[in-house]
């Protein structure tokens, strides 16, 4: 693939930065506090860095700039970005640092850089969503998102890699994001840029999106955070669907304030999106305080059957730190929904074939060879790949979606969170020529979609948090399920967990692969 375009930014970092920074050294008020070095700054919570920028101990164009020279001198190997958009983040910095500067601060994300996935429409920015059959594909709006971190003062960096079309495989033409873990690692799909980027250090949070697991698989791989809002929360306008139903967008990030500070800022009704929910957003920004009277559902069989032992350890002791901060642990029984979850392959496909209308089948032959067979096979409803293109079959799994809706509602009856992993097993060895080719989440196993699908099903939000490392030094995470529209409650508890806690805070070891 060509890099020209990501490499671009060099000449503009040099002349559109030192000014400013310069001016804002001279202008900037004494502080007692002094800024985190430069190795370390990059990795700092967005909490913290939002406060940095706010008193001016640092500038956004500095943090900006240093951030552009990390994703150029590192990204060549990681392959976060897709597009960086340097000229214009420096622009967006240079605007922040004025208006902090006269008195006009915004709030949190005021000046901080972030990034999103490559579904977001980005006006005058291409936006693939994976597929080189989108090279071309300029946006003449923004996505909501994208307007409201606008709105929000947010520094855009640019726009992340993901599997095409936002499901499992990868295009020859685009570039395969590595595990900061273990380079030779599985690292999340479909938003695996963006658990790149927010693992490695390459911007400060990061939105993904998840149909039936794209936030919460990523998250798990690369030991970050990863918030689904209930579906509705968080507008979809000029965000490239994968299977609109299921579809949901949220922010990753590596703490869990982090993520309410990113969600805060574009939860909400959008007249754009007839889907997005009325009503109005709460804060979500956790306080401290004790657990006490939030009930937390367990099955140990759900937990343990079909899972990494490790993952399962991992899960386990993280409920006892929930309870040991006074959260009532409660027994209940996860019935088996795997006979439901099959099923979401037949809705997806068939959904996904709507949003690629555009392109397919005309253009076919553009679309990577994992991703042509899955919407070849959209054509052809029904659970296995021959079956015949019913109605009564596509209706058939719709039906076993509200079935399962149903059983899951039945379980939150007496309990206000469910714990349980974000993943079954730990991320797999895997190649980027094997993602490529192949379902890059073959490694899950059948049963992949045990702890995601349900509640992409349902709607219902969910937190993905670090709960500790395996033995060969992978991220084990946990993941708490809510009620609908309990956002806050989520963040509350995986905040609260963090608190006692410092899984969230250990860097990747980045490891440059080596070549064979």
């Amino acid at each position: 693939m060509e890099h020209t375009q990501r490499r671009k930014f060099l000449q503009s970092v040099g002349s559109l930065a030192a000014a400013s920074t310069l001016a804002s050294l001279a202008s900037r008020p004494a502080a007692a506090t002094v800024a985190p070095t430069e190795s370390d700054l990059p990795f700092l919570p967005l909490v913290k860095v939002a406060e940095l920028i706010r008193t001016r101990v640092i500038s956004s164009t500095e943090l900006t700039s240093l951030m552009l020279r990390r994703i150029d001198a590192i990204d060549g190997t990681w392959n976060a970005y897709a597009t960086v958009m340097s000229e214009s983040a420096l622009q967006e910095a240079q605007r922040a640092d004025r208006e902090i500067a006269r008195g006009k601060y915004r709030g949190r994300l005021h000046g901080v850089p972030i990034a999103v996935k490559d579904l977001c429409y980005t006006r005058g920015v291409r936006t693939m969503g994976g597929c080189a059959v989108r090279m071309d594909f300029v946006p003449t709006y923004d996505a909501t998102v994208v307007s409201r971190y606008q709105k929000s003062g947010a520094v855009l960096l640019g726009k992340l890699n993901l599997t095409e079309g936002a499901m499992a495989g990868y295009n020859r033409k685009l570039e395969v994001p590595l595990n900061p873990w273990d380079a030779g690692a599985w690292p999340g799909c479909s938003s695996s840029g963006s658990g790149v980027a927010a693992s490695a250090g390459l911007a400060f949070g990061t939105l993904g999106s998840d149909t039936g697991g794209s936030i919460r698989f990523p998250a798990s791989a690369c030991g970050i955070v990863g918030l689904k809002p209930t579906w509705g929360r968080v507008s979809r306008y000029g965000v490239l669907a994968l299977a609109e139903s299921l579809d949901h967008v949220g922010p990753m990030t590596r703490s869990v304030a982090d993520a309410a500070i990113m969600l805060q800022a574009i939860a909400g009704s959008d007249l754009n999106d007839p889907t997005s929910l009325p009503n109005a957003a709460p804060n979500y920004m956790p306080t401290a305080g004790q657990l006490t009277g939030v009930r937390i559902g367990v099955d140990e069989n759900y937990i343990g059957q079909g899972v990494d032992p490790e993952i399962a350890a991992g899960v386990l002791a993280a409920v006892e730190v929930l309870a040991g901060l006074g959260a009532t642990i409660c027994k209940v029984t996860v019935p088996d929904l795997s006979e439901h979850v099959e099923r979401w392959t037949t809705l997806c496909r068939v959904e996904a074939l709507i949003a690629h209308r555009a392109y397919y089948p005309q253009r076919r032959d553009e679309y990577g060879v994992w991703y042509q067979s899955f919407l070849d096979r959209g054509t052809t409803v029904g659970v296995a790949p021959q079956a015949a293109p019913t109605a009564e079959q596509y209706a058939q799994a719709v039906r076993h979606r509200l079935i399962c809706n149903g059983k899951v509602a039945r379980v939150f009856h007496d309990i206000d969170l469910l714990a349980c992993p974000s993943s079954p097993a730990l991320a797999h060895p895997v190649t980027p020529e094997l993602q490529y080719g192949l379902d890059s989440a073959a490694g899950l196993g059948d049963n992949w979609g045990k702890f995601t699908v349900p509640f992409d099903y349902n709607g219902a939000p969910t937190l993905s948090l670090p709960c500790g490392f395996s033995e060969t030094g992978l991220p084990l995470s946990l993941q708490l399920v809510g009620k609908h529209l309990q956002e806050a409650a989520l963040c509350q508890a995986g905040h609260r967990y963090e608190q006692v806690t410092d899984w969230h805070t250990h860097r990747p070891p980045m490891k440059v692969p080596t070549s064979s």
